[in-house]
């Protein structure tokens, strides 16, 4: 698929959460395309890519997050890299008019979930001195639409914790990223822009600069760089990938 075919993650035992379909599958191939061990996680039975370890839990409580970091260390011995990759929400017509629960969930899903994960994974890669821990966020913190508010102000708390959490772990050789996707072609993508016009009928989105939507592949080949040994030098940092739609001035 890229570059990244080198077998540059040899001998790397990898986390990819949300990693049977869209972004998170294409992470998967890529990292198993360059040499990686690959476990991914799904909310309900499915199918990884092919290669790659499944565990079915759930990412929202305490417990499927346990349940997953005990198939980390039963299937991978550990955890070299870790994507968290999971997301979404319920779109609704009103931010004013989004339920309590759901704002709880979409803190669980996009954020929490990632906190719960690193606070058992980051301290056995502390103790190696080495590792890498990739959030991915979204675009729709720079332009945070009301009917999935809860989303963008979970991804921008996801956003400002990384950089905290990189911070506290670059002194022991763990670094911590983030990729920020713009528009992507995904199944939940789409279904996620039907949900979203059906809002607001006849908003029709702004064109991407590049010209086209992003494909899970261009998210992936972010993902791979940062967790990758080329960026050796990087942490704390935040590569948006979205085709030049959204002004960050």
């Amino acid at each position: 698929m890229t570059a990244f075919g080198i077998r540059e993650f040899e001998g790397k035992r990898a986390l990819v959460t949300g990693g049977s379909r869209g972004i998170g599958a294409a992470v998967v191939r890529g990292l198993l395309d360059a040499g990686a061990q690959v476990l991914t996680t799904a909310r309900t039975a499915t199918s990884a890519p092919e290669g790659a370890s499944l565990v079915t839990a759930d990412v929202r409580g305490r417990a499927g997050v346990e349940e997953i970091v005990e198939a980390a260390h039963d299937v991978l011995g550990g955890v070299d890299v870790l994507v968290e990759n999971v997301g979404g929400a319920q779109p609704h017509e009103q931010a004013t008019a989004i339920p309590d629960e759901e704002w709880q969930e979409a803190l669980d899903l996009n954020f929490l979930a990632s906190v719960r994960l690193d606070s058992l994974l980051a301290p056995g890669m502390r103790e190696r001195r080495s590792g890498a821990i990739v959030h991915v966020s979204s675009a729709a913190i720079y332009s945070p639409p009301p009917q999935f508010l809860h989303y963008a102000a979970a991804k921008m708390a996801l956003e400002t914790y990384s950089r905290g959490l990189a911070a506290e772990l670059a002194p022991h050789g763990v670094r911590v990223n983030t990729v920020t996707p713009g528009r992507v072609a995904t199944p939940g993508g789409e279904q996620t822009r039907r949900q979203w016009a059906q809002l607001e009928p006849g908003q029709d989105a702004a064109p991407v600069p590049l010209g086209r939507e992003g494909a899970p592949e261009d998210i992936a080949n972010a993902v791979l760089f940062l967790a990758s040994g080329r960026a050796q030098w990087v942490t704390g940092s935040k590569l948006v990938v979205d085709g030049g739609e959204f002004h960050r001035g």
